[in-house]
């Protein structure tokens, strides 16, 4: 069960990796605008459950805290990420946003029944330095002058590992709720583009399909997989192998002509690959204890 779960949260993280891909491919549509767009597509699958099977809406009757959570976590989120990047270099508030994985790691020690090992720290700082070779590959300089952007960025970074970690303890709250929670940060992102952007609407079949792959996955389906995973998975190395993200995505800007093998890459990869695998120890060793039984019995 576990480890099922696990898999279907890793399966959010390789969704994720396909982000810069499709928003790459979406066009010169604004931020909250695309977000809007995304996440009312998000949406759509779950209501269309909710539609079939009604029964299923007595399951959105949550209480408040969960919906402060939910809408919190998954708007705010992208609210400051979006401010981080219009008051700060992408690279430095890229880094400093995509702590939230060792930030999971690290706060996944205060929650009930988890205990942090050395090796879950190691392989989440592993891979911390793995993203730091892709995301910094042109070099990093801090300025004061972009403190807001920064300030934003590590706020992103709190959002995320606490709406995660909060969402653990939320376990018996059904994964339904999330189609709530893309509905809700829908209706806000459309308020931010109205109040702060242009509309710019995509131009062809390649950018729509784009924004639709975009609302169906990363910004759909990764969010359901997610929330299923951080509550019924194993959270550290679910936080862990969240530094794959920036990777996967590297290499498949790169197979598609969007960026450049270099040895850079192949280091992060060992480190990314590497620290996924020792914060993993606990599975490996749950999975082998059987195998080891059996043997000895024979």
């Amino acid at each position: 069960m576990k480890l099922r779960a696990t898999l279907i949260g890793f399966s959010a993280i390789l969704m994720w990796s396909f982000l810069a891909l499709l928003t790459a491919a979406s066009g010169k549509m604004p931020p909250f605008q695309l977000s809007a767009i995304c996440f009312a597509i998000a949406s759509l699958p779950g209501i269309l459950v909710l539609v079939l099977k009604p029964s299923r809406l007595a399951l959105l009757k949550q209480p408040a805290s969960v919906w402060i959570v939910g809408i919190a976590g998954l708007f705010g989120y992208h609210f400051l990420y979006f401010t981080a990047l219009r008051n700060a270099p992408a690279v430095e508030a890229g880094l400093i946003a995509y702590l939230w994985p060792l930030l999971i790691v690290v706060g996944s020690a205060l929650l009930p029944g988890e205990k942090l090992r050395w090796y879950h720290l190691v392989g989440a700082l592993a891979g911390l330095c793995g993203t730091f070779l892709i995301v910094g590959r042109n070099g990093v300089n801090f300025d004061g002058a972009y403190a807001l952007g920064y300030g934003a960025a590590f706020l992103c970074a709190f959002t995320w590992s606490g709406y995660s970690l909060l969402t653990r303890r939320f376990d018996a709250v059904s994964t339904d709720v999330v189609t709530g929670f893309c509905l809700a940060t829908s209706i806000l992102s459309l308020v931010c583009h109205l109040a702060l952007e242009t509309t710019v609407w995509p131009q062809g079949v390649v950018e729509w399909v784009a924004v639709v792959g975009l609302g169906l996955f990363p910004v759909g389906a990764a969010f359901y997989a997610w929330d299923y995973g951080v509550k019924n998975g194993n959270i550290q190395i679910l936080g862990a192998a969240s530094y794959a993200a920036p990777l996967l995505s590297t290499l498949i800007l790169t197979l598609f002509g969007f960026a450049e093998a270099t040895p850079r890459i192949a280091i992060a990869c060992v480190l990314v690959t590497g620290g996924a695998v020792l914060a993993a120890q606990d599975m490996f060793r749950k999975k082998s204890a059987p195998a080891r039984e059996a043997a000895a019995a024979e």
